[in-house]
């Protein structure tokens, strides 16, 4: 039994709010979620859906909001930005400890890794990074009114709301001093620039948050970070993600775009200025940024794991956990000091 599903009332539950299901289903974990979980429900009948709910135990305050992010996936869902249908929402704990929601499978690999990207043709790799820009655009060129979700978060102050909120939960998380985080924190806020438009904010875009397929993005994941305001944020964030061959330190990273034959950042950087007219002069400024609060996002799992509530974490590597949040916060210093 896959634990962080009750099966009994999760079967009952998706027998009265799924159309054409058929009993039993079998559940099983879908590998590399450290936030929330993501599990496959096969129904007896071989039709494949997802369910997400957040992890197991306490969580922090305003994370993992399962109809929060139910709303925004089913709100993309007629837009052209790719994403998997969303079928229904259950916010009754009693049913299965915590609120989860159900989509559609999406069939394909997701890019999360060196491996997983080295069989994959030089042609198609140049395909899907150039689309990861496009599905970007796109999704930044959305109105959040004409789709509901206007009042997703205040459009304005982004980075000075995520600065906030990221020091708070800094604070929440720390199991130890890591002496750059707050240098960071001080120089992000002493050199923040004016926001320039609002958009949607994905959050956490990038390679392995995307479900690929000939040469496109089929499906983009995990919306769980997704607010509005500043879109450069989210280039900075993927930027970072773009780790290429030949790059300082690049021999220990182990990403998708390390397999060779991807975009270069310089060629992503000017495909999206191209499709929305956007400035990116000062993007290493959003970069640090997004070293900086992905380094607070990661000690949220690292606690969590450390006490258990992210499951079985036998084949993490918990002290290289520990040490990524630090190498992440060193490279923002780096970016922000020149």
């Amino acid at each position: 039994m896959a634990q962080g599903v009750n099966q009994e009332n999760v079967t009952a539950w998706l027998l009265e709010n799924i159309d054409g299901v058929v009993a039993p289903f079998e559940f099983t974990l879908i590998a590399g979620g450290h936030s929330n979980l993501t599990f496959m429900a096969r129904d007896a009948a071989g039709r494949e859906l997802v369910l997400r709910r957040p992890p197991l135990g306490h969580v922090l305050e305003s994370a993992h909001d399962m109809a929060r992010e139910h709303r925004i996936v089913a709100a993309l869902g007629p837009t052209d930005v790719p994403v998997a249908p969303a079928l229904a929402l259950c916010s009754d704990p009693e049913v299965n400890e915590a609120p989860f929601y159900i989509m559609e499978y999406i069939a394909g690999p997701v890019l999360h890794d060196l491996a997983s990207a080295q069989g994959v043709s030089d042609a198609e790799k140049e395909r899907i990074g150039f689309d990861v820009v496009d599905v970007l655009a796109g999704l930044h060129g959305v109105d959040p009114d004409s789709v509901g979700l206007g009042d997703l978060g205040r459009k304005e102050a982004y980075l000075a709301r995520q600065l906030k909120r990221w020091n708070k939960q800094w604070e929440a998380s720390k199991t130890h001093e890591i002496p750059e985080m707050e240098a960071v924190s001080a120089l992000l806020e002493e050199q923040m620039p004016e926001q320039v438009g609002s958009a949607i904010v994905h959050g956490d875009y990038r390679l392995g948050n995307m479900i690929v397929g000939d040469g496109r993005i089929r499906a983009v994941l995990d919306w769980e970070l997704c607010t509005l305001g500043d879109p450069l944020a989210d280039v900075g964030y993927v930027l970072n993600s773009w780790v290429l061959p030949g790059d300082p330190g690049a021999e220990e990273a182990d990403v998708p775009t390390m397999a060779g034959g991807f975009p270069s950042r310089d060629a992503l950087s000017e495909r999206y200025a191209r499709a929305t007219g956007r400035d990116l002069s000062g993007i290493n400024y959003y970069r640090a940024f997004s070293h900086w609060r992905l380094a607070a996002i990661g000690q949220g799992v690292y606690k969590r794991y450390l006490v258990g509530a992210m499951g079985d974490n036998r084949d993490l590597d918990l002290d290289q956990y520990k040490e990524s949040v630090h190498t992440r916060a060193e490279a923002a210093l780096a970016l922000l000091e020149g």
